[in-house]
């Protein structure tokens, strides 16, 4: 049976970058609404943050049924589908007026959306379509695209919220997300959901027992929940550290945009760094490098020149693990069923990411304070900077299945 035929490598990464660009933009600024939703609602910070863990749960959690499907069907018809959720969820979030709606509209809904338009779909596709030589490269294009989106809509979304409302400026962003549909015409992949659909050396129950038995997958999941928990906790929960210390809203919004714009730098040094040396190497840098910055924001005094450096900082840390990750699976276990297992990766990302931003909304509740969960951020760096120093990223042996 004859291989699929190739999407052209421009089309792929033009058309995936402005999906990325979207998706990850928009739910970079969701801390923007942390306290005009809570105090106009009269909630907690625990049930804002709530609802938000379960989005990134629920994110991980559909991600491993996305990366099925579009594995087995081609990526557009689950970027479609992911987009309309993703306009639901967002028009939910905007009129639910209690908890449970909240974490139903805000959590689910778009936690689905998300897993259906952002990475472990469009990794997919770029394994598939981008030889091993450029691999990892174009997984730090794709990443730098929703860095791009951070820095792009982020303070877009702030000037939506001072000039329309909170609201109205969530209505807004759901008729934007639609535009992902149209993009996602440019990743149908020729071959897919048909007769002509490539036929894999593995099932997927055969796939999911290799890689869960193998080591170094189990060291790059312990990794990625150390990513998760320190990203979204720092950009959900920042707006209103720095609130509390007496900062405006604005130094916020400008400290997230700059850690888009220096991630932009970050996952593509990443990637292009991923074809010339370890992987490993990278990522155990990154999550180094990250407790040490922490450290530092923690210890210095805190001015608007500090939030901005500590920002540029993360900032080129922040997605950077991204394509090193994603990278170092196709490179062990070939891409027949990458969006599948980068998104079982990804879902050990998400339950850190659960964790970071309800424990930032809980500990605060109890005690005042995010200083608990900054300490754990700076251990969690450690711990992930040390696992990912013994994997193994050469490609996995196979026993030929006999005829």
């Amino acid at each position: 049976m004859s291989a699929p035929q190739k999407l052209p490598i421009q089309q792929v990464l033009i058309a995936g970058a402005f999906i990325v660009t979207l998706s990850m933009g928009i739910r970079h600024g969701f801390g923007l609404w942390l306290q005009p939703i809570t105090q106009a609602q009269g909630w907690t910070r625990e049930n804002f943050a709530f609802a938000l863990a379960i989005q990134n749960f629920a994110w991980g959690f559909f991600g491993i049924f996305a990366g099925m499907l579009a594995d087995r069907f081609g990526a557009f018809k689950v970027i479609v589908g992911g987009a309309v959720l993703y306009a639901l969820g967002l028009f939910g979030m905007a009129l639910s007026t209690t908890p449970l709606t909240f974490a139903l509209t805000t959590g689910v809904l778009i936690g689905a959306a998300q897993a259906g338009t952002t990475y472990a779909v469009i990794y997919g596709v770029i394994g598939r379509n981008v030889s091993a030589e450029k691999r990892s490269w174009a997984m730090g294009v794709a990443a730098a695209a929703g860095s791009f989106g951070q820095f792009l809509m982020v303070p877009t979304e702030g000037f939506l919220i001072s000039s329309f409302g909170w609201q109205q400026a969530l209505l807004m962003l759901a008729a934007a997300v639609m535009l992902i549909a149209p993009l996602a015409y440019f990743l149908r992949e020729p071959g897919f959901g048909g007769v002509n659909t490539p036929k894999r050396e593995q099932s997927i129950l055969e796939a999911l027992r290799e890689a869960f038995a193998y080591p170094s997958f189990q060291l790059l999941m312990a990794g990625y929940f150390v990513c998760g928990f320190q990203v979204v906790f720092i950009g959900v929960h920042m707006p209103s550290y720095l609130k509390d210390k007496g900062m405006s809203p604005e130094i916020a919004s400008y400290a997230l945009a700059l850690i888009g714009l220096f991630n932009v730098f970050g996952t593509y040094a990443a990637g292009s760094l991923g074809q010339r040396m370890a992987k490993k190497h990278i990522l155990a840098f990154i999550y180094f490098a990250r407790a040490v910055a922490i450290t530092v924001f923690l210890l210095a005094p805190l001015s608007p020149i500090s939030v901005f450096i500590f920002a540029s900082v993360m900032g080129t840390l922040w997605l950077s693990t991204v394509p090193p990750t994603n990278a170092v699976v196709a490179q062990i276990f070939g891409v027949a069923h990458l969006s599948m297992l980068g998104g079982f990766v990804f879902f050990s990302h998400q339950v850190g990411s659960f964790m970071g931003v309800w424990l930032g909304g809980l500990l605060y509740d109890k005690t005042g304070s995010y200083d608990i969960v900054w300490y754990i951020s700076i251990a969690l760096g450690i711990f992930a900077g040390l696992v990912n120093l013994p994997v193994r990223e050469t490609a996995i042996l196979r026993r030929a299945k006999a005829a």
